[in-house]
């Protein structure tokens, strides 16, 4: 038991030195935010965008992990706001970053279709309604489901409230509607991203592509 000890100790010493997220975890002792003052709603709140080596977005990730992932040597940064908030660890400073990406490129698995959120429609039609053009705060079944309708890419779309409730459960040729648009299924692998993030960050824009402007 006391060589299982040993051993233990001894691993642990050395994984200190090569920085583990485990340990560069915990070097990341203090947040200096300036206007924001409750620290731990800010580390759970903010999001960094990962790019894969080539620049194709992979995901979004909790402030804390894109931190260790620097401190670790697996990113660099891409894009940064100089007067943003500053981390502090035991030897460096780090002003947060909104978008970092891998040094080693990481094969992602093929998936066929986009999965439709609630957050992946309203980036489709750029949060507005359907029918009238008005900032969308509902989604709608263009055919409703009580009527058949699918729930669907091809028969959801961004709706105001107001156009929702006078819709109700009726088709648009008894209202004498039409669409501002045919909705559609987007493709892209950033449509992943936009699936799940509501608020984008406006320094992601630019490599998120069509569907986050």
């Amino acid at each position: 038991m006391a060589q299982r000890k040993k051993s233990r100790g001894h691993r642990h010493h050395g994984v200190a030195a090569g920085q583990t997220p485990l340990v560069a975890e915990r070097t990341l002792h203090s947040v200096d935010t300036h206007p924001i003052h409750d620290s731990t709603s800010f580390w759970g709140r903010r999001r960094v965008l990962l790019l894969n080596s080539t620049y194709e977005p992979l995901t979004a990730l909790p402030m804390r992990r894109a931190l260790v992932m620097l401190l670790c040597g697996k990113a660099d940064v891409v894009h940064d706001n100089p007067s943003g908030p500053v981390i502090h660890s035991a030897t460096r400073s780090i002003v947060v970053p909104s978008v970092i990406r891998l040094r080693s490129y990481v094969r992602v698995p093929y998936r066929a279709r986009i999965p439709m959120t609630r957050a992946a429609l309203m980036h489709r039609d750029r949060f507005r309604c359907a029918y009238c053009g008005a900032k969308a705060d509902t989604v709608d079944h263009v055919v409703p489901r009580s009527r058949g309708g699918s729930h669907t890419w091809e028969n959801c779309v961004a709706s105001c409230s107001p156009c929702n409730h006078r819709k109700a459960d009726r088709l648009l040729g008894e209202l004498g509607w039409t669409l501002r648009a045919v909705p559609s299924t987007p493709k892209g692998q950033h449509w992943r991203l936009l699936s799940t993030v509501k608020d984008l960050d406006p320094a992601w824009v630019r490599y998120l592509g069509e569907g986050a402007a």
